[in-house]
């Protein structure tokens, strides 16, 4: 269900909520003269349902981003499900049991969850939501009057940008649909296309130096105590990182596999759909058993230009889409490598060790003067005039400023075991500034003015302008290769440091 957290009281929305679910309804031959009041009483249970969800920001305020438990606890705290027979269903024939350890992102959902199901178990609203909800996630396969649908409440929830999320045009979302459920058939001819294994190397010898870079940065932390610096190097070194493509990604035998299962018909295009998602399903629960190959459990594709951290199987992940023009190429300098693709690796690396800035993630360290470092950056960038929540963005702003600090210790490292630098003709520019520059090219966009308001409320990132700004003004060696005169915008007198 897409109904965003923050309309549950806007009656205004909740009308044209009802109205869609109306529409919904008569789209699937709900007769006229059926209870008048079930989708009245559908919405009620989906806006209570919405009250119960602890907010992201809260939530990692409090560090509780997920909660390790079991089955049989999380039966007793959310009786209403029978959790043990759909986690069977879910992962036969994997064993599962009731003493089977699971990770809970929200458990006071799922207890406020559990709760209203009770409350509601004896009417159909609950058949009800769940058909709206298959409904909703259909309606691109289905025929253009339940797009329609769907397009018109976007449209009205998120303004402008409500049309961007639903592609108009059907040919767009084949596209978009095959590219999603052959994934690994078109990854294996991309990558092989355009990440050759000299790419793969040199990236690789470049997080080895990030790497390297950060343990000299951990050494240098006023506030981290001993025993938990070895703690943090331990944890990074036993980092899994995954380059360009997932390894099985190139075994075609072992493609073909996912696709055993698979029928696909000219004349059905529905029931084609359905069956690929079964199949990715199916694949996506067999990959995520599977924790000794943890390389088969990327959450992107190989030609995406995003990488992440992924708690769970303690693993970076950056795929072959950001090592081409203009974050990376085998032909620029390595201040433009490591300006940019340095910075997004050296990101991602501290994201693996985040947990020692949230609330008692560090009980040995010297609390007082991590808590001030903390209140310097959050106090900086709700400072900007973006209405930023320092707080709420701070893992990123953190992972942003130190980043670009790991990143160009990094490369000044790099130098002195290469000696030689590229230089770029005519462009007047040291290799030092071309650094920041490759940085700043890389991080900054447009940010779509509509769009901004709901990004702050839901995006623990801040804006773009912010993620260039921000990083910059706290470095010291900015400041020195561009001249930033001292107490100027670029050079405050008052930096701000984590890592």
């Amino acid at each position: 269900m897409f109904l965003p957290l923050v309309v549950c009281c806007a009656l205004q929305v909740l009308r044209v909520y009802l109205s869609y679910l109306k529409k919904l309804g008569s789209l699937l031959g709900e007769p006229q003269d059926g209870p008048p009041d079930s989708f009245s009483r559908t919405l009620s249970f989906i806006s209570n349902l919405q009250r119960v969800v602890t907010p992201l920001q809260e939530r990692q305020q409090k560090g509780m981003l997920f909660f390790r438990t079991t089955i049989r606890e999380l039966q007793e705290k959310a009786p209403a499900i029978d959790w043990l027979s759909c986690l069977q269903a879910v992962f036969h024939p994997m064993a599962v049991n009731l003493s089977q350890p699971i990770a809970v992102h929200d458990m006071d959902y799922l207890k406020g969850m559990s709760q209203l199901i009770e409350q509601w178990h004896k009417e159909r609203v609950l058949h009800i939501y769940m058909i709206v909800c298959l409904v909703g996630n259909l309606s691109p396969a289905l025929d253009s009057r339940f797009q329609d649908a769907r397009l018109e409440l976007s449209k009205i929830l998120y303004g402008k940008m409500g049309s961007r999320m639903i592609p108009a045009e059907r040919w767009r979302k084949c596209l978009t649909d095959t590219s999603s459920f052959f994934e690994p058939v078109l990854g294996q001819m991309i990558v092989q296309e355009i990440f050759p294994q000299q790419t793969k190397k040199l990236a690789e010898q470049m997080f080895s130096e990030i790497q390297d870079a950060f343990y000299g940065q951990l050494d240098r932390l006023e506030w981290m105590d001993e025993q938990t610096r070895q703690e943090a190097k331990v944890s990074v070194s036993k980092l899994q990182v995954e380059i360009g493509y997932p390894a099985h990604m190139l075994q075609t035998a072992k493609v073909n596999l996912e696709y055993q299962n698979l029928e696909i018909n000219e004349d059905t295009f529905f029931l084609n759909v359905v069956a690929c998602l079964k199949v990715l399903r199916e694949n996506s629960y067999f990959r995520l058993l599977q924790h000794h190959h943890s390389h088969n459990n990327w959450h992107v594709s190989p030609w995406t230009v995003h990488s992440y951290y992924s708690i769970g199987h303690h693993m970076v992940v950056f795929p072959a889409g950001m090592f081409r023009s203009p974050f990376f190429h085998m032909e620029f300098p390595s201040a433009v490598n490591f300006g940019a693709m340095g910075v997004f690796m050296a990101h991602e690396l501290l994201h693996a060790v985040y947990g020692y800035v949230l609330p008692e993630g560090c009980p040995t360290c010297n609390k007082s003067a991590l808590q001030k470092s903390i209140d310097c950056l959050v106090e900086q960038y709700e400072s900007y005039g973006f209405k930023v929540n320092g707080t709420f963005t701070l893992l990123e702003n953190t992972a942003d400023t130190g980043g670009l600090a790991i990143a160009y210790q990094a490369y000044k490292n790099w130098l002195k075991k290469h000696q030689e630098e590229k230089d770029l003709p005519k462009i007047g520019l040291s290799h030092d500034q071309l650094f920041y520059l490759s940085f700043a090219h890389a991080m900054c966009g447009h940010q779509d003015p509509e769009k901004l308001q709901s990004f702050l409320n839901t995006d623990p990132h801040s804006p773009l302008p912010l993620r260039v700004c921000g990083p910059v003004s706290n470095s010291q060696d900015f400041a020195k290769h561009f001249h930033c005169s001292s107490g100027s915008p670029m050079n405050p007198d008052n930096k701000c440091h984590i890592w």
